[in-house]
């Protein structure tokens, strides 16, 4: 059982009790910072909206099944008032509890289904190789995501598209997608961009990321961009678990080279993973 399995079942099994992102780490044997990373990885939630989603599917049954106080119902959602409970509620379904009560049924909400990991996309890596990489400075497209509006970045890489070329400064022809300020709810920045010589020229709709020197583990994926997602998880998932390494709190990217066709998608990419020192010898 991987710490995603472990962290899904101590969700699932402690509904009623106070749940912290430190709490699911240790479930799972690992650090906030790659339990937060893995499961948005692996499920395209961020852990903590999964569990308070999946505390308020599991209230919200309750209700339309008649329970017979809306207090009850909170308390055992891990809620300490009704207050609490109506206004996370409400943020999640767009309507009261009481509505749900009344009404007896869940045909207009979108509840939050228990996980079943084996559903997710396996994937086969090839062994990583390992590099020193260099400081870089690059400029590109921002946006700010969380897990699960991250189905966006397609999009965002098409309005990148034009400025190719295009980029004061630009060093070389290859994109990278940049991912940093990462947060414990799984909040984080995307960048579209390139490696830029400096950012004194760029325009004000342009970001800027500082990439310090760092050790990575960089593995080639020669299959469909469409993979990318499911790369990711299997280097969170089952490499890095496996490999004796640890993963360092920096920006991680991908490198789309100048084999990639970003018309097809096809021509294959390669993932930046920024580790510290492994147990093994690597």
């Amino acid at each position: 059982m991987n710490a995603i399995e472990k962290a899904l079942w101590f969700i699932e099994s402690h509904f009623a009790s106070e749940i912290t992102l430190e709490d699911l780490a240790k479930a799972g044997g690992v650090s906030r910072f790659h339990i937060t990373r893995a499961f948005g990885a692996a499920t395209g939630y961020s852990v903590m909206r999964y569990l308070r989603g999946r505390r308020l599917s599991e209230a919200a049954r309750a209700l339309s099944n008649g329970a017979p106080g809306i207090l009850s119902v909170a308390l055992d959602a891990g809620y300490g008032s009704h207050e609490a409970f109506t206004r996370a509620f409400r943020d999640q379904f767009g309507v009261t509890p009481e509505t749900i009560r009344t009404q007896g049924h869940l045909r207009k909400i979108e509840l939050v289904d228990p996980i079943k990991i084996a559903e997710t996309l396996p994937i086969t890596l090839e062994p990583p190789r390992f590099v020193n990489g260099k400081r870089l400075l690059i400029a590109g497209l921002g946006e700010r995501y969380t897990c699960e509006t991250s189905a966006a970045i397609p999009s965002q890489w098409q309005r990148f598209l034009p400025y190719l070329g295009q980029v004061p400064t630009q060093l070389g022809g290859t994109a990278y997608g940049v991912r940093c300020n990462s947060d414990d709810a799984g909040n984080f920045d995307y960048v579209c961009g390139v490696e830029v010589k400096d950012f004194s020229k760029l325009p004000p709709d342009l970001s800027r990321v500082r990439i310090a020197e760092q050790r990575y583990a960089i593995f080639r994926q020669r299959s469909h961009i469409a993979t990318v997602r499911s790369t990711w998880n299997a280097i969170w998932n089952n490499w890095l678990p496996e490999s004796g390494c640890a993963a360092v709190d920096a920006p991680d990217f991908e490198c789309y080279g100048e084999d990639f066709d970003s018309a097809t998608g096809a021509g294959g990419f390669e993932i930046w993973m920024p580790i510290k020192t492994c147990s093994k010898s690597q």
